[in-house]
Parts: structure tokens; C-alpha cells; sequence
């Protein structure tokens, strides 16, 4: 290793070039340095060296004007220590200081061990052994130095080899400026909502790596203070904003945490430890409308089917490809898996377990879903639907639900897109009497490259989970719906450059959670992403 340290710094310098040899008295101003990428690798002929200049004075740019170049001239004669250009030049501009001299004469040396070790001493003559004592006298401090240097940089990359997690490593970020409020309307009590507007952010950082090539692991962080408007302004899950999921406390918190790998050539596996959701392995069957609320629709409802937002946690997915077009996904995600308590943990709380065939090809699309949850609503991993549609955190009952959906999508031309989704859900209450039926539907067409190449529009209209039947004790607390209220939506993404894109937006919801009492609601968006 050391010899082939030696061998690069002193090449380095020297390809910098020679010019007048009175610089070698000159003190060095500037360190020596060596790329890292050098030192586990041969540099003697890099590949920009393409032949060997065996003798000094056949380069056009040095004059040989010093004791030490006549030296080294000789030297490099006999035995070949210095690798020129096919020009016969070093294509140098400025003087050779003493460490990069020091390492010339450090590669010479080298030259001269091996040939004494190789046996074949009697090649090198007594006159150049004198010379090099004298060089090595000359140079001793240089020399020490550059010895030293070797052997730091030596400790250096072996530490750097056994702290290395990844060979590869990125940082992507995505900063979503919202401007949003209530334009006019009824929030879901009846009273006129609050039209304050608010200027908001989610700013989200991913860090990328893979250890294979073919695996990732993603360690995200996020800080959001939009707070959801049902919490404020709404007094209802629907038409809530994408980007303002979450406490709107602005602190980073650690979100999504994965780790990606292949089983085979077909089969991908994905662990959840934080933040997992459907998504991270199921294909939602909506493109140019699901971009997670930095992306396409401006709401929880128009990215994808509600029933894909019953499960959410910490768990496993695989996803399986029997050809290029048919796959299978299935995973099981827990929404409390750190709570060693009764009643949480793994499998004893909150779950959701998904099943999904997917059929896709560059065109068409379709999927048929199956979602299994036990004590989660469709605010498990977003904001839609009704409040009564949230059954357990309307009602406070302990339940199941089984639920199914299905989703398409297909390309009428380049520039028209047709998707369209309807999902049912079966409430039962846990350890009791009760069942409730909730169905949502919606249709949307985007107009990918709409005015600018990269800019999407998009126009939907969908019932959110809207409960339709609800028996037993759940009828008892007057959890159905006595009236159906329409989600329609149109954004226009106008993409600026390849990092900025412009989303503005209207959300048109008619009877505000389902009720005709309530007057239309009508909530403005304007959204800056920031990609970088």
C-alpha cells in the first residue's frame, strides 16, 4: 500500500509540470494533495498517460539548470521513474516546490528497492546510490513528511472503510409553500366557517441509501405547521389538504423509515419501523392525481381510494410480480407498535392488513383491494370521509372493518387520462351489536402537459366514505348519513422549471359532511413544491 501511496503523490505533483529548476530552493506554500479515490488504486499510468519518457531532457518544458535535476536525470534515465505525456511535456505552469521534488525522489527510491530485492542489484550502480544519499540528505525533512503523510492517509482509509454504511448515499428534499381557507361556507355544525386564510409549509428530507444496488433505505424527517382545516376552520374530514397532514406543531420529527430489498427477481419486501403506509408497496392506481400532497390533487380524498388510508404504521409489505404487467401486494402495518400496554403493541392494537391484485400496463390499469382493520378509521392515515364515516373516533366503539375496493385507470390519448375508484367498507363493533355500511366513489381525468411540457390539470368528482347503512348500536347514536354531499376539485400544476412547480386550486364540496343544512363550502389553494 505504501509503495502505492508513493507512487501517487508523486505523480500528481509532477503532471502538474516543471518550469525552472532554481524553484526547488523555493519553500512549499501549499500542501500536497491526493484524491482518497487514488489510494486503493494504481496511478502509475492513469489513462490519460498514454507512453513513458525515460529521459528528463526530453521534456520540453524543463531545463535542467540544478545539481538535484541533473540528479534526478540521471536517475530517471536508468531507471524509467517518471511518466510523461505523448507530447513529451508535463504541461506544467508553475514551479516545482521541495515536497513535490521529495516525491520524485521518493518514487526513484522505490524504483531502486525493488530492483534490489528482485536481485538484481548489480544493475544499479555505486554512483547512483551516492547520489541518492546525497538527495536523500538534501530532502530528509520533505521526505519524513511525505512518509508521514502516507501513513495517515493510510489510517484514514481504513477507518473510512470500516465507517462506511453505504456505497451509495442521496439527500433529496421537497419544501410545499400552501397558501389555503374557507372562501365561503358552512363548516359540519351549521355555522358559517371561518375564512381566515393561512400561509403554511411541509418540508420533508429523505435520505436514500442502498447497500446492494438493488435495496434502499430511507430515513425521512418532517416539519409541517398547517394544521388540518377540520380541526379549525371545517369541523369535517372532508376536503382536507394533503400537505397540512399532521399536528401543525412545526417540530422535525422522524417520519417515514424503510428499508427496501428484492427476494429473487419478482419479489420486493418492504419494512415499515415508522410511518409506513399502503402506498410504500401497494400501487393506488390514480396517476397524476396521488403525488402525496406535494404533487397532483390538493386533498387526502382526490390522491387515492380512502380505503387505502385504514392502515398505517409499523409492519411489512411485499409485492410480487408473476409478469410485467400482473402483481399481488399484501402487508400488515400496526398503528401502535412501540406501546408495550395492554391493548396496543404489534398484533394487540390498532392494525391494518392489505391484499391487492394490480394489473398495469403502459396504458391501462386496474386493481382489486382487500383491507382488513381492527380499531382504525379513515383518519388512520389521512383526513376523508364524513365524521360519521370515522366510526370508532365518532362513536367511540371498539371495531372491525372489512373493506374492498377497486380502482382504474386508462390513457385515452397522450394528453387524457380517465382514473376512477369506488370502495366499500363493513363497520362491526368489537364485543358487541352494531354493523354500518360506508361507500365512496370518485372520477377524475388529468391533462398531463397541459400548456407547458411536465404541468398537469386535473378535475374530480367523488362522494367521500359516506356512512349509506348503520344497525344495532350504532344506530342508537345516529351514526348514518341522511344525506350525500359531492367532493369536486381542479388544480392546475404548472411546472416551472425541473425543482418549482405552482399548483393552484378550488375545492367545491356541496352539503359539508353530508348534510343539506349546511351551505356549500368553497376552499382556495395555492401550493408551491420546491424540489431539490
Amino acid at each position: 500500500m505504501k509503495y502505492l501511496l508513493s507512487r501517487s503523490l508523486f505523480i500528481t505533483p509532477l503532471l502538474l509540470g516543471v518550469t525552472t529548476a532554481s524553484a526547488l530552493a523555493n519553500e512549499v506554500t501549499d500542501p500536497l494533495q491526493t484524491p482518497v479515490s487514488s489510494l486503493s488504486s494504481e496511478v502509475a499510468a492513469p489513462s490519460a498517460i498514454e507512453g513513458q519518457v525515460t529521459s528528463v531532457s526530453q521534456l520540453t518544458d524543463v531545463r535542467p539548470t540544478d545539481w538535484a535535476f541533473q540528479a534526478l536525470q540521471s536517475l530517471v534515465e536508468r531507471y524509467g521513474c517518471i511518466v510523461g505525456y505523448p507530447d513529451r511535456t508535463y504541461r506544467g505552469n508553475q514551479a516545482l516546490s521541495r515536497y513535490e521534488f521529495a516525491a520524485g525522489l521518493n518514487a526513484c527510491l522505490d524504483r531502486i528497492s525493488e530492483l534490489i530485492a528482485a536481485n538484481t542489484a548489480d544493475f544499479v550502480k555505486k554512483e547512483d546510490i551516492d547520489a541518492l544519499r546525497k538527495l536523500q540528505e538534501e530532502f530528509a525533512a520533505e521526505l519524513a513528511t511525505l512518509r508521514g503523510r502516507v501513513d495517515a492517509l493510510e489510517a484514514r482509509t481504513t477507518t473510512l472503510e470500516k465507517q462506511q454504511f453505504s456505497t451509495t448515499a442521496k439527500l433529496q428534499g421537497e419544501a410545499v409553500f400552501g397558501l389555503a381557507g374557507v372562501i365561503s361556507g358552512d363548516a359540519a355544525d351549521g355555522s358559517e366557517a371561518d375564512s381566515n386564510f393561512v400561509l403554511g409549509y411541509r418540508v420533508r428530507l429523505n435520505v436514500d441509501a442502498s447497500f446492494t444496488g438493488e435495496d434502499l433505505l430511507r430515513v425521512r424527517l418532517q416539519s409541517n405547521n398547517l394544521e388540518p382545516f377540520r380541526d379549525t376552520a371545517t369541523g369535517t374530514p372532508e376536503g382536507s389538504l394533503r400537505f397540512a397532514a399532521g399536528d401543525g406543531t412545526a417540530d422535525v420529527v422522524l417520519d417515514a423509515l424503510l428499508y427496501q430489498f428484492k427476494l429473487g427477481e419478482r419479489t420486493t419486501v418492504t419494512l415499515e419501523a415508522n410511518a409506513g403506509a399502503s402506498d410504500d408497496f401497494v400501487p393506488t392506481i390514480n396517476p397524476f392525481f396521488d403525488g402525496d400532497g406535494g404533487f397532483g390533487s390538493l386533498t387526502d380524498f382526490g390522491t387515492r381510494n380512502p380505503i387505502y388510508y385504514l392502515i398505517g404504521g409499523a409492519g411489512i409489505g411485499v409485492q410480487h410480480n408473476f409478469t410485467d404487467a400482473l402483481s399481488i401486494s399484501a402487508g400488515y402495518l400496526a398503528g401502535e407498535p412501540a406501546d408495550p400496554s395492554p391493548g396496543a403493541g404489534l398484533f394487540d392494537g390498532p392494525y391494518g392488513a392489505i391484499a391487492q391484485l394490480t394489473y398495469e400496463t403502459e396504458r391501462f390499469s386496474v386493481g382489486a383491494t382487500y383491507v382488513r382493520a381492527y380499531n382504525s378509521d379513515f383518519s388512520t392515515a389521512g383526513n376523508v370521509g364524513s365524521n360519521r364515516a370515522n366510526v370508532r373516533e365518532f362513536s367511540g366503539f371498539s371495531t372491525s372493518s372489512d373493506a374492498f375496493g377497486l380502482a382504474a385507470s386508462f390513457a385515452l390519448t397522450e394528453k387524457i387520462v380517465i382514473n376512477g375508484s369506488v370502495g366499500y367498507t363493513s363497520v362491526n363493533i368489537n364485543n358487541g351489536s352494531g354493523d354500518a355500511d360506508i361507500w365512496n366513489w370518485m372520477v377524475g381525468l388529468a391533462f398531463p402537459d397541459l400548456g407547458k411540457k411536465g404541468s398537469v390539470g386535473g378535475i374530480l368528482v367523488g362522494m367521500e366514505p359516506r356512512v349509506s347503512n348503520a344497525s344495532g348500536d350504532f344506530d342508537a347514536v345516529d351514526l348514518e348519513d341522511r344525506d350525500t354531499s359531492l367532493h369536486v376539485e381542479a388544480f392546475y400544476q404548472f411546472q416551472v422549471n425541473d425543482y418549482i412547480a405552482i399548483t393552484p386550486g378550488v375545492i367545491w364540496l356541496t352539503a359539508p359532511d353530508h348534510n343539506n343544512n349546511n351551505d356549500d363550502l368553497f376552499i382556495g389553494v395555492v401550493r408551491a413544491t420546491f424540489t431539490f
